[in-house]
């Protein structure tokens, strides 16, 4: 197997964002607010990204909107397998009878 040199330089170079981004955290985390608005901004970070990720997949169909409603109930009962469990078994079984593969 051969690497394209510019494929690997790209892969170096993600990797080293990716540590530094990570580690980043470890560095400015101790001059950060403990309180006020900013604290509060920096809260609701994890949020935002978690409904930015998953909303165009909700939206992009009715199996996949039936499955996250699904998902969503099963959730609140089940524990964290259980509910992706239900939720893939409600996208393939809305997919399969909705047509949309």
């Amino acid at each position: 197997m051969t690497v394209d040199p510019a494929t690997f330089i790209a892969i170096l170079v993600m990797g080293l964002a990716t540590y530094t981004t990570r580690i980043s955290g470890f560095i400015i985390g101790p001059y950060l607010p403990q309180e006020g608005r900013l604290r509060q901004a920096l809260d609701a970070v994890p949020a935002a990204i978690l409904t930015a990720v998953v909303a165009p997949t909700i939206l992009s169909g009715p199996a996949e909107l039936m499955a996250s409603i699904a998902t969503i109930i099963a959730a609140r009962r089940l524990p964290a397998l259980g509910a992706i469990a239900v939720g893939v078994a409600a996208v393939l079984v809305g997919r399969h009878f909705l047509g949309a593969w």
